[in-house]
């Protein structure tokens, strides 16, 4: 959980923490510390262009956070199909279609790449 300043130097001084991280300076304690937990619960609104986080205490609030999703992606994979089909279409021979390649419905955990990217956010 968070500390002060100078707790962290105290700390850093008497070998009980360890800097793990330097932006945003970030601290690991080397020592037990015992049972003490904090109760945190942590809020998320997944919406369609934000995803919005949020950890707070029944006093105040630790962390907030807003993400902006992106909205092209949906069109750069249209454009892309298009293209694809337009490849296809030219001046070629006729080809039997393939009913075969439907392994995406086939594997667990799929998602379409739209959804996926806002997980991934």
């Amino acid at each position: 959980m968070p500390c002060s300043p100078a707790k962290a130097r105290l700390l850093l001084k008497e070998k009980k923490a360890i800097v793990v991280r330097r932006t945003p300076f970030t601290i690991q304690l080397t020592i037990a510390t015992g049972e003490t937990k904090q109760p945190v619960s942590l809020g998320v609104d997944a919406g369609y262009k934000h995803v919005g986080l949020s950890a707070s205490t029944e006093k105040a609030e630790l962390y907030a956070s807003e993400v902006e999703l992106r909205q092209d992606i949906t069109d750069l994979l249209s454009a892309r199909r298009a293209l694809r089909q337009s490849r296809r279409n030219r001046k070629t021979r006729y080809r039997a279609p393939r009913f075969d390649n439907r392994i995406r419905t086939k594997r667990k955990g799929w998602l379409a790449p739209s959804v996926e990217n806002r997980i991934n956010a």
